[in-house]
């Protein structure tokens, strides 16, 4: 195999001077002592590492052989020490690489201590070490260390490629560090989801590679490493591949806990199986899992999602009645029709539901009382229902409960902020924000941010400026990325590109990375301003950032910038790179060019716009199975064929235009026969009158006048199909002949 057997995360390349404490490190219980073989290189001669079991097993000791070099002796020294800045400064002075002990530890350190700045530090050395072209001078702990500070950071793309590379260069990371990554793909968007899928499988066909599993136990998938996979597939509403890697888990020796059954409550609302949400609590309770408060959370979040508040609200009164039989009130109002596209899976997954009639549900081991988390969920559903009189309700009857496990916290107290701004309160939301600080409940930064949506909303930029100014030198708390992304969208209501510019450039001078949307919203600032090569400068800022995905959204608001002014040529160039970078236009992408066509009056190219449109339309209906993976089929929306179809009418070309009332009607769109109506008659009402047109060009407009006349039955015009007259009325500006 060239897969090597680098050191794991439970190896530690600190020498014997100095114990360094990782939370999650566990040894094996028989054993006493480990020794750990690594090789750095295939040049490198293989070094043994002898890990000491000690009292505390988290703490873990490794003796290394001392480097040669006095430089780099002064540095292990230091990090002996845990001096690990002043070890930093002694590398940065360095003219050499040191060696690879002190490279694997100092990354190990700065990894360790997941701070921003030492973040970029271990960064810098990776950057450093890849430029030259050694990066195999660092051992698999130190990557694995660094893949999970960066997912804890956020940077879950630079995370991914951590374990990517690592993957490439032979080294099998271990399961806590590549495990970490897949749970930050699973829950982040875009295509996340199918990226942690990706991940998983392409470490576990590694790990079965391997005859001997011991050799890969520190590599091999446990349950949280399953549960992260697990909701992946129910982010993505696949029940199939859930219950493919669910079938796996025996494979490894993974077994199912509470956190698997409850991202199986999320499986279940994802595939609108709200009828099977009671037999995943009642397979908890047969596989004698432990239950926590979680799973019973998870439930009223199900049913709150299924707009169901009457189930919420049975589920959270019978909590509070301490009653056991929640299995039965749940089963009592399970009314639901299901539905049976998915019910192999489900009945493979829960075969507890198959047959339910037959069983009496189980009891809950003990009664659970709800918690503040629990009472929050039920306000959030109020609050999506507009009821906010029952959200501040709730909030007082939480206040007067005698478990304090129940009582409002930070997190409640902001749900209600939430309601009021929807509602547009904004000053009973500043009273409520002054009543969490008399009351000694901090707001946090969710809290100010939600408030400044709200006067961004409202157009009311000043006292949005006010609150930031507020929030930092008052509560303390600084604005993050998506504070920022408020404001810039704020001045854009306000027609403030010069302001959505400042704060973005604030933001960066601040250090705070911007996001997808941060770049997203400043393009559409200058589209709005008609300054596209400013929103295309953006663009290519964006391209640049290595921690920004660029997405469909982003290309769109480039073409956008560009069509606004009727740019029709910059707009296609803009598609065209598009589609090279293998991104399809979508309904949004030729909504904007249609628009730019119609203001620079060019019906040819609608013509050409709509032919492609068509034939992406058919896809649908001529190649749905297909296994092609493109041209994805288009579902055209109302903005789109109207645009198309004023065009084709201005420009009297009536076929099209029938052909594209045709498609309105067969999506459900009804065609504005009104307008239309109104285009002709200002426009087209005398053609085809002339009497001394020659023979031979009165036969070639005979296919026009067809098709004018069919257009004119369409609308309900007199015309050639009944053989009548139509004109206008006497004093009107426009006259016709059918005829």
């Amino acid at each position: 195999m060239n897969t090597k057997t680098a050191p794991s995360l439970t190896s530690n390349p600190f020498p014997k001077t100095h114990t360094l404490t990782l939370h999650w490190v566990s040894l094996p219980p028989s054993s006493t002592t480990l020794f750990i073989h690594t090789t750095t290189s295939s040049t490198k001669p293989t070094r043994s590492f002898c890990v000491q079991k000690t009292a505390d097993p988290s703490n873990l000791s490794l003796t290394t052989p001392p480097p040669s070099n006095s430089t780099d002796q002064t540095l292990l020294t230091l990090l002996r020490r845990r001096k690990t800045d002043e070890a930093w400064l002694t590398y940065a002075q360095c003219t050499h690489l040191p060696s690879p002990t002190c490279l694997s530890r100092l990354v190990s350190q700065l990894s360790y201590q997941n701070k921003p700045q030492s973040l970029k530090r271990a960064q810098s050395i990776i950057q450093r070490l890849r430029n030259e072209r050694q990066l195999h001078r660092l051992d698999a702990n130190s990557l694995g260390l660094l893949a999970v500070a960066a997912a804890k950071a956020g940077h879950t793309l630079y995370a991914t490629s951590i374990i990517k590379s690592m993957l490439r260069s032979g080294y099998l990371p271990h399961v806590k560090a590549w495990s970490a990554v897949v749970s930050r793909l699973a829950a982040s968007g875009d295509d996340g989801p199918a990226e942690a899928l990706r991940l998983f499988t392409s470490v576990t066909r590694r790990v079965r590679r391997f005859a001997d599993p011991a050799m890969v136990a520190d590599s091999r998938p446990d349950t949280a490493a399953y549960n992260a996979v697990l909701n992946a597939c129910a982010n993505l509403g696949d029940t199939r591949k859930f219950l493919q890697v669910f079938d796996e888990m025996p494979e490894f020796g993974a077994e199912p806990d509470v956190l698997t059954y409850n991202v199986m409550i999320k499986l279940c609302a994802r595939a609108d199986r709200k009828d099977l949400l009671v037999f995943v609590l009642e397979r908890i309770l047969e596989k004698r899992i432990p239950l926590c408060i979680t799973t019973l959370h998870s439930l009223v979040a199900a049913y709150v999602g299924f707009d169901d508040l009457e189930r919420a609200e049975k589920l959270v009164q019978a909590m509070r009645e301490g009653r056991r039989d929640l299995c039965r009130i749940l089963r009592d109002s399970n009314m639901e029709n299901p539905n049976r596209n998915e019910g192999d899976v489900f009945e493979k997954l829960l075969p507890n539901s198959v047959n339910p009639s037959d069983n009496d549900p189980p009891l809950l081991a003990k009664a659970y009382s709800p918690d503040s988390r629990v009472y929050t969920t039920l306000m959030k559903g109020y609050m999506k229902a507009g009821r906010v009189t029952d959200t501040v309700r709730m909030l007082e009857a939480m206040r007067h409960q005698d478990d304090r496990a129940s009582h409002p916290d930070h997190v409640t107290y902001t749900t209600v902020v939430s309601a009021l701004v929807k509602a547009g309160s904004m000053d009973k939301a500043r009273q409520v924000l002054a009543e969490m600080t008399r009351i000694g409940v901090p707001a946090n930064r969710i809290t100010y941010n939600i408030l400044l949506k709200g006067y961004c909303q409202q157009l009311q930029i000043n006292k949005a400026k006010e609150l930031v100014r507020e929030m930092a030198e008052d509560a303390g708390i600084m604005p993050d990325v998506v504070s920022y992304n408020i404001l810039i969208d704020g001045c854009i209501m306000v027609d403030d590109s010069a302001g959505a510019l400042a704060y973005f450039n604030e933001m960066r001078s601040r250090e705070i990375a911007p996001t997808k949307i941060s770049y997203t919203t400043l393009m559409k600032a200058f589209a709005m301003s008609g300054q596209p090569k400013l929103a295309d400068k953006v663009f290519n800022e964006m391209l640049k950032d290595p921690r920004v995905k660029v997405d469909i959204v982003a290309w769109n608001m480039l073409v956008e910038a560009y069509s606004k002014l009727g740019l029709v040529e910059e707009a296609k160039k803009i598609i065209q790179r598009m589609r090279e970078n293998g991104f399809y236009p979508n309904v949004s992408t030729y909504g904007s060019l249609a628009n730019a066509i119609a203001l620079a009056r060019k019906p040819g190219e609608a013509l050409l716009l709509w032919n492609e449109v068509k034939e992406r339309c058919g896809v649908k209906k001529e190649g749905e199975d297909s296994n092609s993976p493109s041209p994805p089929p288009l579902e055209p929306d109302e903005g789109l064929l109207d645009t198309l179809a004023d065009i084709c009418v201005r420009a009297a070309f009536f076929r099209k235009a029938l052909e594209i009332v045709a498609c309105m009607e067969e999506n459900g769109i009804p065609p504005n026969k009104t307008k239309y109506t109104r285009i002709y008659v200002e426009m087209h009402s005398r053609m085809f009158t002339s009497k001394h047109a020659s023979k031979a060009r009165q036969d070639r407009r005979i296919e026009r006048k067809n098709a004018a006349e069919a257009f004119k039955f369409w609308l309900g015009l007199p015309n050639s199909y009944y053989g009548s007259e139509w004109r206008l009325e006497p004093g009107d500006d426009y006259a016709s002949d059918s005829a």
